[in-house]
């Protein structure tokens, strides 16, 4: 009987020690390293010790862990030994019961001291208890650490997938959870804690899904003139536009409006006889597989604000600009004077304003017209616009549809594109101009 007496003080032991290096894995995880560089700087005792722990986190927290895991396993084998041996031979219970009641009592015993607590604590005084455990941290990893790491690869082996190099204790998915926490806790704005989130998510998006789509892009042919160039940059209000050669897939460069300016301003005969090819500047071009947060360095480094996107034939799928990948930080960016505008916007002379995204089918309802988007391959009006014209509207083009005229409005937001089109009835007598125009 002493001896089951010692076992179970020993698991008793076993339990504390348990809770403790709980305490002390959250306390490390959770700290934050700027606020303690802070605290060394002031000579706070542990500081120092703490600095190196958190270095390299990983390792002290799975060393942590491991040990942990090893005390409350022993514990409870400890507990259940004694408790079957003594249930099922003094008390004659049968041996199913007397597990039955030692799992009841130990996941108790697990949840509460191992559990809830240990760890409520360990949030609560991180700085406190993570300054006093880096020193016994350091010195379990120096003897532990190769035993731990020895496990998260036979882990890794047993485990589907690519595994953690470091083991799963200190991954992206822990650090997220902490983020929701603080902001739950006020700790952080929404929009900070979303901000967050998006850095995250740059590794999982590819350009594609960024880019502004080639039947949005506005181009000029190289062989146009400066003026041309002039006029279509003040109209589309566009700084940047691509240059192309025989066609769209034939991207040659870039002209930018400030260096047509600067050109018409030091040569005013310039406008008209120099072509866009002579101020064109080189294109960065990029696949359209390439990852984000890649491409936002690689842009950085280039110091280029537009890049075009390629497909995996070679041809142009789309432009992307340092902005468009930024918006995936901050959120979309809107000009100070955009308005949310209504889909539709009925006129006193029984015109119609409507979005430019407004679908094509919807449209054809409201002023009563035959016009199926799946016949015409198109889903927005602007698309429509697009398709009739035989290129990308820009603010004042005009196109006539069954009796109507739609004229793309002014352009808005960051990226410029035409927010709403104008839908007006034409007269009898004009659709007959209109048909014998086409005749």
């Amino acid at each position: 009987m002493s001896a089951d007496i010692w076992f179970l003080v020993l698991a008793a032991v076993l339990m504390v020690v348990t809770g403790l290096l709980v305490m002390a894995e959250t306390a490390i995880g959770r700290v934050s390293r700027s606020h303690i560089e802070e605290l060394a700087r002031e000579d706070v005792r542990g500081a120092a010790r703490l600095l190196v722990v958190l270095g390299d986190r990983p390792r002290y927290v799975n060393v942590l862990l491991f040990l942990s895991t090893t005390c409350s396993v022993t514990a409870t084998v400890l507990v259940s030994y004694v408790g079957v041996a003594n249930l099922s031979t003094d008390l004659q219970w049968p041996v199913w019961t007397a597990l039955l009641l030692i799992v009841v009592i130990m996941v108790v015993i697990s949840y509460v001291v191992l559990g809830v607590a240990p760890r409520t604590l360990g949030r609560q005084h991180a700085d406190r208890i993570a300054l006093r455990s880096a020193g016994v941290a350091r010195l379990l990893a120096g003897v532990l650490s190769p035993l731990a790491t020895l496990l998260i690869l036979v882990g890794n082996l047993i485990t589907p997938g690519k595994g953690y190099r470091e083991g799963p204790f200190a991954t992206q998915a822990e650090f997220r959870e902490l983020v929701d926490i603080a902001g739950d806790e006020d700790l952080i704005e929404d929009d900070e804690r979303q901000m967050i989130h998006s850095v995250f998510e740059l590794g999982d998006t590819y350009v594609r899904e960024v880019m502004v789509p080639r039947t949005e892009m506005v181009f000029i042919e190289r062989h146009k003139s400066l003026r041309q160039a002039l006029s279509l940059g003040l109209r589309s209000g566009f700084s940047r536009i691509p240059v192309i050669g025989e066609n769209a897939d034939d991207v040659i460069g870039l002209v930018y409006l400030k260096d047509v300016v600067r050109r018409v301003f030091e040569n005013r005969d310039a406008e008209q006889s120099e072509t866009v090819e002579s101020l064109m500047r080189p294109t960065y071009m990029v696949p359209d597989s390439k990852q984000v947060d890649e491409l936002l360095r690689d842009m950085q480094a280039a110091r280029t604000h537009m890049a075009i996107v390629v497909d995996e034939y070679g041809g142009t799928a789309g432009l992307v600009t340092i902005e468009d990948l930024l918006e995936e930080i901050v959120g979309e960016i809107d000009d100070e004077y955009d308005t949310a505008a209504p889909e539709v916007a009925p006129l006193e002379d029984g015109s119609f304003r409507v979005s430019a995204r407004m679908q094509v089918d919807d449209f054809a309802d409201l002023i009563d017209v035959d016009i199926d988007g799946e016949d015409e391959g198109v889903d927005t009006v602007l698309g429509l616009m697009a398709k009739r014209l035989g290129r990308v509207p820009i603010p004042g083009a005009v196109v006539d549809v069954d009796g109507w005229r739609l004229r793309a409005e002014e352009a808005s937001g960051r990226r410029n594109r035409i927010g709403s089109v104008l839908a007006v009835r034409l007269a009898p007598d004009t659709d007959e101009v209109q048909d014998d125009e086409h005749e």
